[in-house]
């Protein structure tokens, strides 16, 4: 892909991001948390307030590190799903979350296996960017659907629907 067209890319992104960031403050009660895209450019781009701010990824970052309305805490979205704290989702969800951390050992075969993004949920990236690891149901004889999703950046996704839906998981709350 031609410079120009990721600086496009990125370009279209803030904007994008900014559009969301205004209306998570909005919905949120206005903290002012600030919102980066994943995956959207080569590198990860901070979405300044307004899109008036975001004319391109440079000018994108200094606009939000001089804008006093973004608060210290900065929250890594993929743009499009929900960001959910791990201890709002299964115990299990925090055990395996625990277990991956540590290394194993994993409970199934299949843990730490490529995750293909087939689905084309989670953002786009290079084959074996994503690991899967399966979050125990409790009742079920099999793997069940649930399972964490990691990446290469340390992002993390759950699914409990065997990879039609997905949320962002927040393992530090």
């Amino acid at each position: 892909m031609t410079r120009q067209r990721w600086r496009l890319l990125g370009v279209v992104a803030v904007v994008l991001v900014a559009v969301v960031a205004a209306a998570l403050g909005r919905s949120s009660g206005g903290d002012g948390a600030a919102v980066e895209a994943v995956g959207s450019t080569p590198t990860e781009v901070s979405a300044a307030t307004s899109p008036e701010t975001a004319t391109s990824p440079e000018t994108a970052t200094s606009a939000t590190a001089t804008t006093s309305v973004l608060a210290t805490t900065r929250t890594t979205l993929a743009v499009g799903l929900d960001l959910v704290a791990l201890s709002r989702l299964p115990d299990e969800a925090a055990e395996t979350w625990q277990l991956i951390v540590e290394g194993g050992p994993f409970p199934y075969d299949r843990d730490g296996v490529t995750f293909e993004n087939r689905e084309r949920i989670l953002p786009r990236r290079d084959r074996g960017f994503y690991r899967e690891y399966t979050v125990v149901t409790p009742g079920e004889d099999d793997r069940g659907a649930r399972r964490l999703v990691v990446g290469d950046d340390d992002t993390v996704f759950y699914t409990d629907d065997h990879y039609a839906s997905f949320v962002q998981v927040d393992v530090e709350r």
